[in-house]
């Protein structure tokens, strides 16, 4: 088939011991630790899970020197373990869920926080705030034949060596299983989506030049600097 104008790249993530992962769209959950729930002045025991959405371009794989963006003063890591499908469908039982399920790696919902809190006190999307270019690092996945479904473990993000976010996957307010099944009730998942499972507390602001290094125990770290 011929095309009007160049094709764009497929987006992939390495795979440790197979082939590359082809990303067709990323969804995240907001503040599902109730930690950070707290600390963004939210209420995690009343309300469902929700979501946004990064476009699958945004994905910087690990060792990478990710720029400062432009419009933002205030710029955030959010540590994350990401979830990637193999398989798809609509209206997913949460005993049926895991089973869709191809991998899982370290990544970061990196954050203009002074465009998503400007967005929010005007009432209007978070879409320049959360999915703009290299706005999602993502690491190596490890396959469900290695990783297993990783449910407790601990989640750290160092800056420059510093500890700054600490949680454990025990603590999520929707569990992997759950937060499938939900989001195939809005939308229908397909094969080479990514879910972002959520952040712990202790988001904060980076600058160039800062060295991250995000963990999940039983995944590989993943590791950028700030351009």
């Amino acid at each position: 088939m011929s095309f009007a104008i160049a094709a764009p790249a497929q987006t992939t993530i390495p795979v440790l011991g197979g082939d590359p992962f082809p990303v067709r769209r990323i969804y995240c959950v907001g503040r599902n630790y109730a930690a950070h729930a707290r600390e963004m002045g939210h209420d995690p025991d009343r309300e469902p899970p929700f979501f946004f959405m990064k476009p699958s371009d945004a994905i910087v794989p690990t060792d990478s020197v990710v720029p400062y963006p432009a419009g933002t003063a205030d710029y955030h890591h959010e540590i994350e373990m990401v979830v990637a499908l193999r398989g798809g469908g609509r209206d997913i039982a949460v005993d049926k869920a895991l089973e869709l399920v191809f991998g899982y790696a370290v990544g970061l919902d990196m954050t203009r926080r002074d465009i998503q809190a400007a967005a929010k006190k005007m009432g209007r999307p978070w879409d320049m705030a959360k999915g703009f270019d290299q706005s999602a690092p993502c690491g190596p996945l490890l396959p469900v034949a290695q990783a297993g479904h990783p449910a407790k473990g601990a989640v750290w993000l160092k800056v420059n060596g510093e500890l700054r976010q600490q949680g454990d996957l025990s603590d999520l307010i929707w569990s992997v299983a759950e937060t499938i099944s939900y989001l195939s009730g809005l939308v229908e998942l397909a094969p080479g989506d990514l879910i972002f499972s959520g952040t712990p507390e202790g988001v904060g602001a980076v600058v160039k030049g800062d060295r991250l290094q995000g963990h999940v125990d039983g995944l590989p770290d993943i590791n950028i600097t700030i351009g």
